[in-house]
């Protein structure tokens, strides 16, 4: 072991069983001298689960210190760590305490989108990589502050969109290139998922297991209700617009960003035309529970189906996510995409399933199959912090699939509207009110800066 890594690794020790932090390896077991050293914030069950994963899928990877405003799902996460890890990290409900630690490499946020953007910039500021989950962001501006935060200090930022590491999602990706499917004629992305109808419970105090204030940061004050946090499950600041971009943020966001990866990463369309609405269930949501998107990127169109209203619709069973011999039933598949070219029609899933092109008279003339690429981009990000190449989910690329998001999302709230977007100043051209939602605005204490 050289000098460098022996000091770090007795930082790490010293540093940690200040914070609780006992490491349960010898300095000896660690290996080579480029540990890589994580704190998470944000310790909900896609956080974990991925963040430990990724210390079981790469070498000489470790988690220091967790970070949570709901203590009993951080007490949680640590009993999970030393489960499976065999060492227990230090806890923290203040996430400055993770920014101002030497010790740390990188930072997985895991928080609801809404913390996202301001987190990421904080940890870019502290010299920390990130791995931030999707959706990214709540808003289009926050996406521009959250690359130029990323170039400005010289940071690895990863984005949650897994599909961006699937070696299927290449080989579709050449094939589309080389022009085999012939020239793009329009694309059809589909989230058609599960629901019922979403009721608010009422008001109350706000437990004692939950930092209200600091669980909202940049949203505004609001009263709690159990219907938005839960002390043990996901919760439902999903249908809210002040945490989340609702259903299409959360799975549709995926589709639509490995769609853009194959067909070449376009830029940002030209117009988007949104519908959506309650007139399923009539929910009390904020967010709609169905969607119906056309985007023009000036050649082809792209759209998207999404929300919680067809329950008959399946996402892709996990045993065929995990057999790259297997592909889903695509009719009934809740989350393709259909690629319609001039010589032929692509499927691809999403998280797994591969894809297949489909000639005349329904032959299959071409196909790959795939499983759920997690493991590849949690090995690719720990790659990139150790060589400072671009990782797959670049944080810019993951921006613009983010804004196909926005785009559809502002385009129902101004009134189910055709919006002209402006690729080169990400504004609206046809809309002031457009305008007023592609940026947020933000509590003192927790403000997004013009100037990161």
């Amino acid at each position: 072991m050289n000098r460098r890594n022996f000091i770090k690794t007795g930082a790490l020790a010293t540093a940690g069983a200040s914070l609780g932090f006992t490491p349960l390896f010898s300095p000896s077991c660690a290996g080579a001298n480029d540990r890589i050293t994580l704190a998470i914030i944000g310790t909900g069950g896609r956080g974990m689960g991925a963040i430990l994963n990724c210390c079981k899928v790469n070498e000489n990877v470790v988690i220091k210190t967790l970070c949570d405003v709901n203590s009993t799902k951080l007490s949680k996460a640590a009993a999970a760590v030393e489960k499976e890890l065999n060492y227990r990290p230090g806890t923290v409900a203040d996430m400055n305490t993770i920014l101002d630690d030497k010790d740390v490499d990188a930072v997985w946020i895991s928080t609801p989108e809404h913390w996202h953007t301001l987190a990421t910039i904080r940890a870019c500021q502290a010299g920390k990589d990130v791995y931030v989950e999707k959706n990214p962001t709540v808003n289009i501006w926050e996406g521009r502050k959250m690359v130029e935060a990323a170039r400005k200090y010289r940071r690895i930022v990863q984005v949650g969109f897994q599909n961006r590491s699937a070696p299927y999602g290449f080989t579709a990706r050449d094939y589309i290139a080389s022009g085999k499917l012939g020239k793009i004629v329009t694309v059809k992305c589909y989230n058609m998922l599960g629901g019922g109808r979403f009721k608010e419970q009422p008001e109350t105090p706000a437990p004692a297991w939950l930092d209200w204030d600091k669980w909202l940061g940049p949203a505004p004050m609001r009263p709690f209700s159990p219907t938005i946090v839960s002390e043990t499950g996901r919760g439902g600041w999903g249908s809210y617009w002040a945490y989340s971009g609702g259903t299409l943020a959360d799975d549709a966001s995926h589709v639509m960003d490995l769609c853009r990866m194959v067909i070449g990463d376009p830029d940002h369309p030209k117009s988007v035309f949104g519908w959506g609405g309650n007139a399923v269930f009539g929910g009390e949501s904020e967010t709609p529970e169905y969607q119906s998107i056309v985007y023009d990127f000036g050649d082809f169109t792209l759209t998207c189906d999404s929300g919680n209203a067809t329950n008959y619709m399946t996402k892709t069973p996990n045993d065929i996510r995990q057999d790259k011999t297997r592909f889903p039933n695509w009719r009934n598949n809740a989350t393709r995409t259909e690629i319609y070219g001039t010589e032929g029609l692509m499927y691809l899933g999403r998280h797994g399933g591969g894809w297949q092109v489909l000639g005349p008279n329904n032959e299959i003339v071409a196909q790959d199959g795939g499983v759920m690429p997690d493991n590849e981009h949690q090995v690719n990000f720990i790659q990139s912090l150790r060589t400072r190449k671009t990782p797959n989910g670049e944080v810019e690329e993951c921006h613009k699939s983010a804004t196909l998001v926005h785009l559809g999302n502002i385009a129902y709230r101004t009134g189910n509207k055709q919006l002209y977007f402006d690729p080169k100043t990400e504004k609206f051209l046809n809309d002031d009110k457009a305008n007023t939602f592609a940026r947020g605005n933000y509590r003192e204490g927790y403000v997004i800066p013009e100037n990161v």
